[in-house]
């Protein structure tokens, strides 16, 4: 396998490395730079040659004036000097000059036959060898009549003064023209340096937009006309935008705040999740049913979504979810899930856009829990009805044949026995059949009970007498305790005797043979109600059933209670306690050590309810007019 370096990684094969490429301002401001130096240079080369030009010409006309002067003074020197004398003369003339003036190279005097009279050469060999320019001048004597050519002056200039001359020019042009290539390229520079800041400043504007900050305003101060207009139409711009996207915001947030408001008041949960299973958004209501934080479950996948006991109760169900074809109207696909006992119906449905896109699902969960119970509790109870009414139903049937077909064959005490097996179960069907009546009765919304002002222990009494023949069969022993002076209640007389009746039945079903069941009439401990109990000796209820015991069609069915019933009694005595007379109905039960159950019933109605407690016919003359 062959290794890739880093720099292959950078740059792969058949990709060529890009080169940065020259903007077109840094490219004038090169070729605005390279003119300007080269037109800069140009001219400094032709001053500097036009000055060395014209100082070599003023130069040689100094020589020719220098030695014009010099053949004149020599003429004067010598003019009355002895001819042996003339050459002292000359020598002392030269010497003080050449003393005097460093640029003179040597001065050299000839007579009128060429013959040299003086060279200072002699004297200063090394100075004349210095001599760049040489000139020469005729030694003239005017007379009155004519001019005679006595001789010859020649002088040899070393050109020092021109030289020095000629650095200081070109230094001072070599100065003064890098001064002025450095004027311009600063001018250059900063007018590309304005040029480029206002460019920033335009390009940092376009990345505050183009990052989300609308509204961004750039300085227009101080800058070119076209810049400004360019900056104006910027700012123009940015203002829009920056309306615009207030308004797309507060559109946005409100439509998003509706939609919140419309899922978080829906009285179903609603689980809301993406096209990879995170949950994106989740309701009040399903957070309960969930028994999670909105912060828990938020961000994280669904599947991974378990309860108290570690089961991950949506797994196995999105997975079938995702495996089901998606169809075109999106219908939902409903399923159940168990979470720590609480069944829930969730229904799954798909989330597309108006381009028909997948984006997502919805999970809508309803808790049904109730009604699975409440379904269960009906088969139950129509299982046990069925049951308890072919018992009596068979009995009787039985009995009936048996006394029809065989009658004349027994005595009187063997028919009497007979009729009265067939009383108890005919009295038995009733109470079934009345307790069914009873519960679809009180049920009705409608309905109202008469009530009359009565004393409850004749209520108590008489149901006492009705169960004592039952209770004696199964050798048990009803006490009644009574508290003095307890006032009289507006109640159903009917109704509270039924459930008093069912109350004192069930205590007689559950309590064993030879035990006591006491019956207490006393007013409650805050003296609001009167309050009636039936406690028991009999097995007891566990405390897990005592808050479902008054529902309908709930039996505790185990080893101990085996007595078959419909499951409509308490629940009859919790309708007539609660609904029509505004009571309160308990249970205090310890398994294995017996129950107790009763009821209170108020003992000063709300004046707005009184038309309910009294008949019409009862009301005072007064309430009527």
């Amino acid at each position: 396998m062959e290794n890739n370096s880093a720099e292959d990684f950078k740059n792969p094969p058949g990709k060529k490395k890009a080169k940065k490429k020259m903007t077109a301002q840094t490219r004038l401001i090169i070729t605005g730079l390279v003119l300007s130096t080269v037109f800069i240079f140009c001219t400094a080369c032709f001053a500097t040659y036009s000055i060395d030009k014209n100082m070599n010409s003023a130069y040689k006309n100094f020589a020719q004036v220098l030695s014009k002067t010099l053949a004149i003074e020599g003429v004067e020197v010598t003019k009355e000097v002895p001819p042996l004398a003339k050459y002292d003369a000359l020598r002392t003339n030269s010497i003080s000059i050449l003393r005097s003036n460093n640029d003179i190279a040597f001065i050299i005097f000839k007579d009128n036959n060429s013959k040299v009279i003086y060279s200072s050469k002699d004297d200063y060999p090394e100075q004349a060898e210095k001599a760049k320019i040489t000139v020469s001048s005729p030694m003239i004597v005017k007379n009155l009549s004519d001019s005679v050519n006595v001789g010859s002056v020649t002088v040899g200039l070393s050109g020092s003064i021109m030289d020095r001359i000629s650095a200081t020019s070109k230094v001072s042009i070599a100065f003064v023209f890098a001064l002025a290539w450095l004027v311009i390229a600063g001018i250059i520079y900063m007018n590309s340096s304005i040029i480029t800041g206002e460019l920033r400043k335009l390009y940092q504007g376009v990345k505050k937009i183009s990052s989300g900050e609308f509204g961004y305003m750039i300085d227009d101060k101080d800058v070119d006309k076209e810049v400004k207009e360019l900056y104006g139409a910027f700012n123009d711009m940015s203002e829009k935008l920056s309306r615009y996207n207030e308004q797309t915001i507060e559109s946005l947030t409100f439509e998003r705040n509706k939609l919140e408001s419309v899922l978080m008041s829906i009285v179903n949960g609603v689980v809301v999740c993406d096209n990879h299973d995170k949950v994106i958004m989740v309701n009040n209501h399903a957070k309960k049913l969930l028994e999670v934080d909105e912060e828990d479950i938020v961000g994280t996948q669904i599947q991974q979504f378990c309860d108290s006991s570690g089961e991950f109760c949506f797994n196995d169900k999105i997975a079938q979810f995702k495996d089901t074809p998606l169809e075109e109207e999106g219908s939902p696909v409903p399923f159940n899930i168990t979470i720590d006992n609480r069944i829930l119906k969730c229904l799954i449905s798909p989330m597309f856009t108006r381009s028909n896109s997948y984006v997502g699902y919805i999970i809508v969960l309803i808790d049904v829990t109730k009604d699975v119970e409440m379904d269960q509790l009906r088969s139950h109870f129509i299982s046990n009805v069925s049951h308890e009414l072919r018992t009596p139903v068979t009995v009787l049937r039985s009995y009936i044949d048996t006394l029809y077909n065989y009658g004349n064959d027994f005595d009187f005490n063997t028919q009497r026995e007979f009729i009265g097996v067939m009383n108890q179960e005919i009295i038995r069907l009733n109470r079934m059949v009345n307790d069914i009546l009873d519960f679809s009765r009180y049920e009705s919304q409608n309905i109202h009970l008469e009530k009359t002002k009565q004393n409850i222990m004749d209520i108590v009494e008489d149901c006492v007498n009705q169960v004592q023949v039952l209770a004696k069969e199964h050798d048990l022993t009803i006490s009644v305790m009574k508290e003095p002076d307890l006032p009289e209640i507006y109640l159903n007389v009917d109704s509270i005797s039924r459930a008093l009746m069912n109350i004192l039945s069930n205590a007689i079903k559950y309590s064993p043979d030879g035990k006591r069941i006491k019956i207490r009439v006393e007013r409650s401990r805050d003296g609001e109600y009167v309050e009636v109990s039936v406690e028991d000796q009999g097995p007891g209820i566990p405390e897990k059933y005592q808050k479902k015991i008054f529902d309908r069609f709930f039996r505790v069915e185990n080893d101990t209670h085996t007595v078959k019933g419909t499951g409509l009694g308490l629940h009859l005595v919790k309708i007539t306690i609660e609904k029509h007379h505004h009571g309160q109905v308990f249970v205090q039960s310890k398994e294995g050590e017996g129950s107790t159950f009763g009821f209170r019933l108020p003992i000063k109605p709300a004046e707005e309810d009184l038309e309910e407690y009294i008949p019409k016919n009862m009301l005072p003359a007064e309430s009527e007019a």
